[in-house]
């Protein structure tokens, strides 16, 4: 069987290498996976936490360890690490050890016209889920879903990206250590061909997190077996700084929403809409706060190196055709010279406008491009003139201000005063519009995806039959039919 070589990004050094598995491999993953959810999906509720809750306890056992897969593979710091891959899936576990039986219960609903009838609700396991996982956030976006598909009663097979299959590695020994329940997670390892032996496996559920691209192709591979998917792809995610804004408080959460894993998450500010009247005082707040970033592989250090190659390449070009159209680098704007590894530095760019790549395409990497608005209505009408619909926030000191604007923007996700932070939320439901993405996870919605929700509808035994059956009575055949209507439904 062929290999795939894990590369890290802070020296460029070959570090382990993984099987590049094809349809075989996958097939038998999904029949281990198929098997065990016979009796994992009969298990309660609580069962079925308490052994997420000894999943976790030995994360914890773990972490350093784990942690340092995770730096290993991404350039990340250990702080950043720990605060948005451990700590988010401590908290997603959390959330649904305590809310997850509520949120999955039968619900009871009115029958309407129907009251010798009951009616009401289930959430059924769907089966198996398949979920493909991305680079940037792997050990955490692999868990987000896995735990909610596994807390509603399904087994999962993990392919993890081929950037960072470490990483998957490790959450499958995770389970496969954590006893009781074998074969409820599978991983398998491998490149694109891999994810798309997944797609078409047969499993009954399949969640992909990346590219718009690739997600389209994932979501025509399900088309052929009407399989569903839950896809979270990319955000051009835009910030509106209104005149009336605490421009240090803005300025601050804005480079830290910019740059933070070195911009390279979907929820990143990517584009900043500044209102003219404080323009230029927030641009030398940002410049400001941006040189002082500390970017190295240090603990100390803010933010770590880039993860994956080609997206440098992205960078760059989505800088070039910039400049080219007349906009300006403040600070940042090329490689690290003389350091080997994926290092680029922090990026502010001004005199932006939609022409350019760098607003209107997914740069993710580390560059803040910014933008003069007259006003908050062309912030609004600018925010929303993108392909895509993932996060956004609102930087005002009037709170219902910001409410108001945040309700004009086309986006799954949106932020007063603060930014990227919705998805620590749990509680909160997480997902996109338009190109950036299909379904949610987080709250009730998150573990619901993972379910058949199945309608039932039972007779109370008060009537021999239903007036509507044959033979049909005559006073349907006539205008008494019409009055009932009218007296029921006219105003």
């Amino acid at each position: 069987m062929a290999s795939l070589e894990t590369i890290d990004p802070r020296t460029m050094t070959v570090t382990g290498s993984v099987p590049d598995m094809g349809a075989e491999e996958v097939a038998k993953a999904l029949s281990r996976a198929r098997e065990a959810s016979v009796s994992w999906s009969e298990l309660p509720f609580k069962d079925r936490a308490a052994h997420l809750v000894r999943v976790r306890s030995l994360l914890l056992d773990r972490v350093d360890s784990v942690v340092e897969v995770i730096c290993q593979e991404t350039g990340k710091l250990p702080h950043e690490a720990l605060t948005t891959e451990i700590y988010a899936t401590c908290e997603t576990i959390e959330h649904y050890r305590k809310h997850g039986a509520h949120y999955l219960r039968p619900r009871k609903v009115s029958a309407g016209l129907m009251a010798h009838k009951r009616a009401y609700r289930v959430f059924e396991p769907l089966g198996v889920v398949g979920v493909i996982s991305p680079w940037n956030y792997p050990f955490a976006l692999s868990m987000t879903p896995l735990v909610a598909a596994l807390l509603a009663g399904n087994t999962v097979v993990l392919k993890p990206s081929e950037v960072t299959p470490l990483v998957g590695l490790a959450i499958g020994e995770l389970f496969g250590d954590a006893g009781a329940h074998p074969g409820i997670v599978e991983v398998v390892t491998g490149g694109g061909a891999t994810g798309s032996a997944l797609v078409r496996s047969g499993v009954d559920k399949v969640v992909f997190t990346g590219s718009v691209a690739t997600g389209k192709k994932v979501m025509a591979a399900a088309a052929e077996s009407l399989t569903p998917v839950l896809l979270e792809l990319g955000g051009k995610d835009p910030a509106i700084v209104c005149a009336d804004a605490d421009l240090d408080r803005a300025a601050r959460g804005i480079v830290w929403g910019a740059f933070q894993n070195s911009g390279q998450t979907c929820m990143s500010v990517e584009r900043v809409y500044a209102d003219a009247a404080i323009h230029d005082q927030l641009v030398s707040r940002i410049v400001d706060i941006t040189e002082r970033i500390r970017q190295g592989a240090e603990a100390s250090d803010d933010i770590g190196s880039m993860t994956f190659a080609p997206q440098i390449d992205t960078v760059e070009r989505h800088l070039a055709d910039a400049v080219a159209k007349g906009a300006r680098v403040l600070t940042g704007g090329g490689r690290v010279e003389g350091r080997e590894g994926l290092w680029f530095p922090p990026t502010v760019v001004v005199d932006c406008d939609h022409t350019m790549e760098l607003l209107r395409d997914e740069t993710f990497g580390p560059v803040l491009p910014i933008v003069k608005v007259a006003d908050e209505a062309e912030a609004v009408r600018m925010a929303n003139d993108s392909a895509y619909g993932l996060n956004s926030s609102v930087w005002t000191k009037d709170t219902d201000r910001g409410e108001r604007i945040a309700a004009l923007i086309d986006a799954g996700n949106v932020c007063v005063n603060d930014a990227i932070v919705s998805y620590s939320v749990t509680s909160l439901p997480f997902g996109g519009s338009k190109d950036s993405g299909i379904g949610r996870v987080h709250g009730p919605e998150g573990l619901q995806e993972f379910t058949n929700r199945k309608s039932v509808l039972v007779d109370r035994g008060w009537l021999k039959r239903e007036l509507w059956w044959f033979p049909v009575p005559k006073f349907l055949q006539g205008k008494a039919l019409v009055k009932l209507l009218r007296l029921r439904y006219r105003g």
